[in-house]
């Protein structure tokens, strides 16, 4: 899914269609994909950031009103309400907790994995995203190896 901000629509739009079609996708129509996302709030803190063990942690956030915590090796990503965001930041900025950063964000439902070609290809359309100026965010549901 991509948002894009304007002063020229058509211009916008002929800009990210050809970004797709350069590398083997197409742009659907507005909303198309929207169903495969969830908008979340999310609440990203460094594991360095915090003293308190894991679980500590995880039943301070979901007691502020989180929906859910997903623990990785170097942070805690916090998902929230979009309705709830602000509370519950604000309730855990009261407990000195400190963020790497927090947004409202559309969330996959679900991942698909690519390989190979396709990974390559699904890589430089995103730095066209990146390299053009009216593209704002960029959510997608894959997942890659790191190579």
């Amino acid at each position: 899914m991509v948002k894009c901000l304007t002063d020229s629509r058509n211009r916008t739009a002929a800009d990210v269609r050809s970004i797709f079609n350069k590398r083997g996708g197409n742009m659907g129509e507005s909303g198309c994909v929207s169903y495969m996302f969830d908008e979340k709030g999310v609440l990203m803190i460094d594991r360095e950031d915090v003293e308190l063990e894991e679980d500590e942690v995880m039943m301070q956030v979901l007691e502020c009103g989180a929906e859910d915590v997903i623990a990785s090796e170097d942070s805690f990503e916090i998902l929230t309400h979009p309705h709830e965001f602000e509370a519950v930041k604000t309730a855990l900025e009261g407990q000195d907790y400190s963020f790497e950063s927090s947004s409202l964000r559309w969330v996959p439902q679900n991942y698909v994995k690519v390989e190979g070609d396709n990974a390559d290809k699904l890589m430089k359309m995103m730095e066209g995203f990146d390299d053009n100026d009216d593209v704002q965010d960029v959510y997608a549901n894959f997942e890659t190896d790191d190579a």
